[in-house]
């Protein structure tokens, strides 16, 4: 697993032992960001981050800020480690909690977001409560996206809160679904207006 493309192109980056993470494949990543387009200058939120690849990507691509969030104590030595090797210290936060406590902190802090990755294990039900809580809050700021990967066998609903589908990809088994802030949805804060980010131990 490398990072793609951007200033820390061809990079390889460390995964967990065993099957703990399903990291999204290289080709995959690629063909999202082709669909995504560049994250200069955005904020971004990785969610069940696993090894961290797909923030990891942003920075490189030259995204300013990215969070990282798992509860799971071997992928966040990994996502620490990942950073550390890429040199992002002073533009990645890494926490470790459960999702749902962590969009809580998150929004207590007043932090908004221009892209979110989500991608939970295909067998939990964390991406539909996920998208829930993304849909009630104000983490996604207006022209934002929410990209949640899934099981094609089972995609989440086309509505949570103020989070719309606005597009569905496929490549291979793996699903994207990415979601925008409908009109008249929860308005996260502007760009530059929530905490900096920071890693943390």
């Amino acid at each position: 697993m490398r990072i793609i493309s951007g200033e820390a192109r061809g990079r390889h980056l460390r995964a967990p032992r065993g099957d703990a993470t399903r990291p999204t494949a290289d080709r995959v990543r690629q063909a999202l960001y082709d669909v995504l387009g560049s994250p200069a200058g955005l904020v971004v939120l990785d969610l069940f981050a696993g090894t961290g690849a797909l923030g990891l990507e942003a920075l490189s691509r030259g995204a300013s800020r990215a969070v990282f969030v798992d509860e799971a104590e071997p992928a966040i030595r990994v996502v620490r480690d990942n950073v550390k090797t890429l040199g992002y210290e002073d533009r990645a936060r890494i926490l470790r909690l459960e999702v749902r406590r962590a969009l809580r902190l998150l929004e207590k802090e007043s932090a908004g977001f221009d892209w979110v990755f989500l991608d939970p294990p295909y067998a939990s039900a964390g991406g539909d409560t996920t998208l829930a809580a993304l849909g009630a809050s104000a983490l996604v700021r207006p022209g934002g996206l929410v990209i949640a990967e899934h099981d094609r066998r089972r995609p989440p609903a086309e509505r949570y809160g103020a989070l719309a589908l606005d597009d569905r990809r496929r490549w291979g088994q793996t699903e994207v679904s990415l979601y925008a802030v409908a009109p008249g949805g929860v308005t996260a804060p502007p760009a530059g207006s929530g905490p900096d980010t920071e890693l943390l131990p």
